[in-house]
């Protein structure tokens, strides 16, 4: 009896374990409140308010070209990772792309945006921020994703024309990932917020490029590998000595992230 009893104490309490990490999983993909504070920005950025469907709010920032361009560059239009701040995304890439307009979304749920964050969630609002950009971007629009951002990207390429992708520590499904570290939990039953970015790059033709940590933990190999062998035109694929965190700060990755732009922009 005492066997079949402890046999039942450690089912109860994977149970609860099962429960709650069921109820708290959007938080865990989505951790917003970790992003809450971004940088001041320079004279000329606006955050643009989209109106959701639902009657939320989701607000897109905007920062012209510092420098004027001899030719019409693309927009660049930035997806950041889920601990990530927009406004310090969209600076990033203005100081780094001088001669392109960027923008950056605010994820649903991420303030000053309203609402609750959900794949589905970012997904709409992606499209919904491409299209608000569309009429002044007159040379297309490159999307540049960051870990979970990337399969913002590769899911906006999907329902709207862009000049190409660029994806920062991407992973070929969230499902596989949850399942790669959490092998101890029915992860691909649970999971109730589902990006596929392989599964999207496979049917598409449009100019990708990658950059990978060669010392990343969070987005092991075997699940950038896949979405990599996905991509139709893969233009540049970049691996960088560093972890998922310390990329951003290693001193090859601002010419890493220019020279991807550079090769989706090539005709």
């Amino acid at each position: 009896m005492w066997l079949l009893k402890l046999m039942l104490a450690v089912a109860g309490f994977y149970a609860v374990i099962v429960a709650v990490v069921y109820v708290l999983q959007s938080w865990l993909i989505f951790p917003a409140g970790l992003a809450a504070f971004g940088p001041d920005l320079p004279v000329g950025a606006r955050h643009v308010e989209l109106a959701a469907e639902d009657g939320e709010r989701v607000v897109l920032v905007r920062l012209p070209a510092r420098q004027a361009p001899a030719e019409p560059r693309p927009l660049l239009l930035g997806f950041a990772g889920n601990a990530w701040n927009a406004d310090a995304l969209a600076l990033m890439l203005h100081q780094l792309f001088p001669e392109h307009e960027v923008a950056a979304l605010h994820y649903r749920g991420y303030a000053p945006s309203s609402g609750s964050p959900s794949a589905a969630a970012l997904f709409e609002d992606a499209r919904r921020a491409h299209d608000h950009l569309a009429s002044d971007a007159k040379a297309g629009i490159v999307a540049i994703g960051l870990s979970i951002g990337a399969a913002v990207a590769a899911d906006l390429a999907t329902a709207r024309p862009l000049r190409g992708i660029v994806m920062v520590t991407p992973f070929d499904s969230l499902r596989e990932l949850a399942a790669h570290h959490y092998p101890w939990l029915p992860v691909r039953l649970l999971l109730r917020h589902r990006m596929e970015a392989a599964g999207s790059l496979r049917d598409l033709n449009v100019p990708t490029a990658v950059i990978t940590a060669e010392d990343d933990t969070i987005v092991p190999a075997a699940r950038s590998a896949p979405l990599r062998e996905a991509a139709r035109d893969l233009r540049s694929h970049i691996a960088i000595a560093a972890g998922h965190n310390d990329l951003y700060g290693h001193p090859d990755f601002a010419g890493a992230l220019r020279a991807s732009v550079a090769a989706v922009m090539r005709d």
